[in-house]
């Protein structure tokens, strides 16, 4: 069983987050401000960090910060603030994901459960990176992907398109992040790139072209019922 700390000023919010975390099958730990964050890392281990930027005693950047200079442990941050000065001073940090409030709790328990399968040992990832669904099998490892038993054969950024739809599954993604994530920082197209990737993926994967769902306005999802 994974154990998540969640670090928030806003009780209410620490609760909510843990119900979720608590039926997802998480262990879970509260911490009402980043000084008993790293009062409670330097005690205990744990998988994984959920925590605020704006908190009194000591704000989530700064806990962040102390934090990395002894554990690599992933970290997700909360904020109500979205500008992307917060989100690249994080990065910047080494944080793992950002999630601006208010936030959906399902969606952020699809981000820790992305982000720990990340973070996972080489061996565990080898032994979930072949994902059934249906007739539908993706074998990111071994970079291939089949429909009914018939190779799928995807053009390179295809391949790593779907594989990051995929092991980001039932999370929202815009069409900046994909661009950023799946192209890089020194691309320049545009958001049509994304759109004729996408359109030739839904082709190739046949009776499974629906499961890449697009969000009018935002960008696109793999969604499963798992």
């Amino acid at each position: 069983m994974a154990k998540l700390l969640i670090v928030d000023d806003e009780e209410k919010i620490r609760e909510v987050v843990k119900e979720y975390a608590e039926f997802d099958g998480y262990e879970v730990t509260e911490a009402g401000d980043g000084m008993e964050a790293i009062s409670l890392c330097r005690l205990h281990n744990y998988d994984l960090i959920i925590m605020d930027i704006m908190m009194p005693k000591l704000d989530g950047f700064s806990a962040c910060k102390e934090i990395r200079k002894a554990s690599s442990i992933p970290i997700i941050m909360m904020s109500a603030r979205g500008e992307e000065y917060d989100k690249l001073f994080g990065f910047e940090l080494g944080i793992d994901d950002y999630v601006t409030k208010p936030f959906s709790p399902k969606e952020l328990m699809a981000r820790v459960n992305a982000v720990l399968s990340r973070s996972a040992p080489a061996e565990k990832r080898e032994s979930t990176s072949v994902m059934t669904f249906g007739d539908l099998v993706i074998d990111i490892l071994g970079r291939s992907v089949s429909v009914k038993g018939e190779k799928i054969e995807l053009t390179p950024k295809e391949y790593d398109l779907l594989f990051y739809l995929v092991e980001n599954r039932n999370i929202a993604l815009s069409r900046d992040k994909l661009l950023r994530d799946v192209w890089g920082y020194d691309f320049f197209g545009d958001d049509r790139t994304i759109d004729t990737h996408i359109k030739n993926l839904r082709n190739n994967l046949g009776p499974y072209r629906d499961m890449i769902v697009t969000l009018r306005g935002v960008g696109y999802k793999f969604e499963t019922e798992n």
